[in-house]
């Protein structure tokens, strides 16, 4: 699904990601750890056009992302969530999540002026769909609240609404459980696993949160200064002694 080769990018001089390659596959939650500065967010602003490598290439099946626009990259069916939650605070949770759908709406300007039939039908449906993504995600009640008075996890999970309502193919989700507390993060786990395994999604996430990183994650791989240092299955990487060492330092060090 998600092909990352050779990447490279730096910042003032300073490399943050240095010849990182991996590969997402179809219907897989990969996961993407690694300590404070490793690049993690960053191949995610990569991969949704927002910063421009030195080098290398990323596909989305046989599409080249690297060749295309933000919005272009988002309608091939690719949607994000952030690390810092960027929920529009002063609209309510629907609309939070009708601002996901804006890219499968076909009514223009001119047709919305007018009122026609099919504008109507449209509106109708997109509202459907929206209320229907907030009730997957436990936030029926809150469609007519403004999403800034959300609890924090409330917020996340409109966030992830939000993504859905662009039906990507591919999810990344930045921190989804940051902030969290252990029964939300719970909640959110299995979450996560339904929408991949009802939705047939992708799902490529950066996490601190080592208790959902190794429930939920098929693979997993490990950045450090933005290097990839190690990438396998759960069970294997947290008995991987460069992983041990990236997160716990050496015993020299120490």
């Amino acid at each position: 699904m998600l092909g990352v080769e050779d990447l490279w990018i730096s910042f003032g001089g300073l490399a943050a990601l240095s010849e990182l390659s991996f590969e997402a596959r179809d219907r897989e939650i990969f996961a993407l750890i690694g300590p404070n500065g490793a690049g993690k967010s960053t191949v995610f602003n990569v991969v949704t056009g927002l910063y421009r490598p030195l080098s290398g290439r990323i596909r989305l099946g046989a599409d080249d992302l690297l060749a295309l626009a933000p919005h272009e990259i988002a309608r091939r069916g690719v949607a994000r969530t952030f690390q810092n939650t960027e929920v529009f605070r002063q609209l309510s949770a629907l609309d939070n999540v009708l601002i996901g759908r804006h890219a499968h709406l076909r009514t223009g300007v001119i047709r919305g002026a007018l009122g026609l039939p099919s504008v109507r039908r449209e509106e109708t449906q997109a509202r459907e769909t929206a209320r229907a993504l907030l009730a997957r995600l436990g936030l029926e009640s809150a469609a007519a609240t403004e999403a800034g008075s959300l609890p924090l996890g409330a917020q996340k999970r409109l966030e992830i609404a939000r993504a859905l309502a662009a039906e990507p193919r591919l999810l990344l989700l930045d921190e989804p459980a940051g902030g969290l507390n252990p029964t939300e993060t719970q909640t959110l786990m299995a979450v996560i696993r339904g929408l991949r395994d009802e939705r047939g999604l992708t799902i490529v996430l950066v996490e601190h949160d080592m208790e959902l990183v190794m429930g939920i994650s098929d693979r997993v791989a490990v950045l450090d200064h933005g290097r990839k240092i190690a990438e396998g299955a759960p069970r294997e990487i947290v008995n991987d002694a460069a992983v041990v060492e990236a997160y716990l330092g050496s015993e020299e060090e120490a």
